[in-house]
């Protein structure tokens, strides 16, 4: 029986069984201490099955309160009917939640409720869920995903802009948007809340172009900088960024972190940068401090090795080459399309990609029918620049499963060891991976497999575990997966 068709009850009270099998009645504190690790991560397993599985139910029922406390209900709406002004002061009180679980919960309930069902006090018939707020709901309902893992994709996705793109047929954009919530419920499980949220709204970008424009320009319009004393006379300061600032930012300041994340692989010079900053007694937020104070002091004649170490900040935008084109007598640069930050995959406006084609030009990346960058060959061990940037087009940050660290953190493995197995230093078999999950592949032998379907000819890669410690026996691969925008194109 497939999980979508298991009740929150049943999964209750299962998961809740086997919580009780290892707790019994005695105290908690005291048994998870005697657990081995494989059975403490099980009892939490089980834990979180048990508070998703009733999370659902609070959704549910948070929901009908709502629907039995409307306001043309007046008086007579059972939140007014108990004493409350309305329904989140109901649940709140009965809950003990915040205001803004309350509404998470309220939105998930809506479409946790059975389409067509009738509320025995409101009256009124729930219309039937597009497809994929159904994919959605049914991933919620049966334990696929968490409550905040469903408000992630619900509120990163947004709904289908159909009113955007009337000369399209009215259901393709629902469509890809189920062909997205499909990915999203299935990458959930391997990325942080947060990483999912970001994912989804990546999404959103890569199939509604023409609201990424509206999009940034909102945020554009929201950009501040503020500056206050406190009471003690420290001086504080708050900013809100638009897009491409933000994006300034973070290559600045991860230029400066650089030395502390690596890479291992480094020229000698290089490598005296990272020995003084493992003695540097300054964190992480008081060298990012020091970082931009520097830069602002310095201004556009920042020496770029003092201020920032071996790799000059820089932003670099990801766009298909079918979205630019030539325009007017003068010969310049139209972008037709929207284009992807490298790190993070946030969606820049066709306008921002024309101003950076004008100010830093572009390097063309040539795939072949099946997407894949051209290969280079083995004249030398480490990947080209032009061999990196493919890399990084087509996979998007570190692969090892549930990390989240962009590309710029990346360093690029070989899936057949250059020395060890001779292999080839092209991009079909260079995966990009963050110096900790690279060390940890070295370090405990793991080992990445590349696998190409002799039908279709599409490449998929597989992380393979060391052998299990105690038996010796295999333990089986992980699929790596892509954090490209390019995974939620539209078919």
């Amino acid at each position: 029986m497939s999980s979508s068709h298991v009740s929150p009850g049943m999964r209750l009270d299962a998961a809740v069984r086997r919580v009780l099998r290892v707790f019994g009645d005695r105290d908690a504190s005291r048994v998870v201490g005697a657990l081995d690790d494989d059975d403490l991560l099980s009892v939490m397993t089980d834990a979180a099955a048990a508070r998703d599985a009733l999370q659902v139910m609070l959704s549910a029922a948070s929901a009908e309160v709502a629907r039995r406390s409307t306001r043309n209900l007046g008086h007579e709406g059972l939140a007014q009917r108990k004493g409350h002004r309305n329904v989140t002061s109901l649940v709140q009180n009965i809950t003990g939640q915040s205001r803004g679980a309350v509404f998470q919960a309220l939105q998930a309930g809506e479409d946790l409720l059975d389409a067509g069902a009738e509320s025995r006090e409101a009256k009124v018939d729930r219309p039937a869920l597009p497809a994929w707020r159904g994919a959605l709901r049914d991933a919620l309902a049966g334990g696929q995903l968490s409550q905040e893992q469903f408000t992630a994709i619900r509120t990163g996705l947004g709904e289908p802009p159909v009113e955007r793109y009337r000369d399209l047929d009215p259901d393709f954009l629902p469509g890809a948007w189920a062909r997205a919530v499909d990915i999203l419920v299935h990458e959930a499980s391997a990325l942080p809340v947060e990483e999912l949220r970001a994912a989804a709204r990546t999404a959103r970008d890569r199939l509604d172009p023409l609201g990424v424009t509206l999009r940034f320009e909102e945020r554009f319009a929201a950009r501040s900088f503020r500056t206050w004393t406190d009471a003690d006379g420290q001086r504080h300061g708050q900013f809100v960024f638009d897009d491409e600032a933000a994006a300034w930012v973070d290559a600045i300041l991860s230029a400066a972190l650089r030395p502390r994340r690596g890479p291992r692989f480094v020229d000698a010079a290089a490598a005296g940068e990272v020995e003084a900053a493992a003695v540097d007694d300054r964190t992480n937020e008081q060298l990012q401090y020091d970082t931009l104070i520097a830069v602002l002091r310095t201004g556009a004649n920042a020496d770029a090795q003092q201020a920032f170490g071996d790799r000059q900040p820089g932003v670099r935008i990801l766009i298909d080459a079918a979205a630019i084109c030539d325009a007017g007598a003068r010969g310049e640069m139209q972008v037709t399309g929207v284009g992807h930050l490298e790190d993070g995959g946030t969606a820049i406006p066709g306008g921002v990609v024309e101003k950076y084609l004008c100010d830093a030009g572009a390097v063309d990346i040539d795939l072949d029918t099946f997407g894949r960058p051209l290969d280079v060959g083995r004249e030398q061990r480490l990947f080209t620049r032009k061999q990196r940037i493919a890399i990084a087009a087509r996979d998007g940050g570190c692969v090892w499963p549930s990390c989240t660290a962009p590309i710029s953190w990346c360093e690029y493995h070989h899936t057949e060891h250059w020395s060890q197995d001779h292999g080839r230093t092209d991009v079909d078999d260079g995966v990009p991976l963050c110096r900790n999950c690279h060390l940890r592949l070295h370090n405990q032998k793991w080992r990445i497999a590349r696998r190409r379907d002799p039908d279709t000819g599409v490449d998929t890669y597989w992380l393979h575990p060391p052998p299990d410690p105690r038996t010796g026996e295999l333990v089986q691969p992980t699929r790596l997966e892509t954090r490209s925008p390019r995974r939620f194109e539209a078919a």
